[in-house]
């Protein structure tokens, strides 16, 4: 597998990482009714976003297209499946349980965001663990054939 994957991937779990951070610090910022955790973690965020724009080996590995596929997949699992499920789910609750404040929502959305990126992770898990078998495969494959006379 090449290595412009396995960047990939690290990249698009650390993103998902630091999204996370910002959703979770909302959070616990309307908790402790204090905005300073939201401010730090967007603050973090915006100087990763600025280093990865002006850092020119950042850039370039950023724009290949597997970096920017393994992205695209990363904001599937944490913004847009989470937001529907946490939609529907507050809309369900609402009307079958308990009414819901907006903290709880967000806290709800944070869980469904949260699973989603566990669920990511482990769904590239099991793609590198597909590919290094199918790798293998081809090794052992190739050696059994035995070498090839090429003139």
């Amino acid at each position: 597998m090449p290595k412009v994957r396995y960047y990939a991937d690290l990249v698009a779990i650390l993103a998902g990482l630091m999204w996370l951070l910002v959703y979770w610090s909302v959070s616990y910022s309307v908790y402790i009714d204090n905005i300073e955790p939201t401010l730090a973690a967007l603050l973090m965020a915006g100087s990763l976003i600025m280093i990865s724009f002006v850092h020119r080996p950042i850039r370039v590995l950023l724009s290949r297209y597997h970096v920017r596929k393994r992205r695209t997949e990363m904001w599937m699992h944490i913004l847009a499946l989470p937001l529907s499920l946490a939609f529907l789910l507050a809309i369900v609750i609402d009307h079958l349980i308990t009414p819901l404040n907006g903290e709880q929502k967000m806290l709800l959305f944070n869980v469904l965001a949260t699973a989603g990126w566990l669920v990511f992770i482990v769904t590239l898990a099991v793609k590198l663990l597909y590919h290094l078998m199918r790798e293998k495969r081809r090794i052992r494959e190739r050696a059994r054939r035995g070498p090839t006379n090429s003139a």
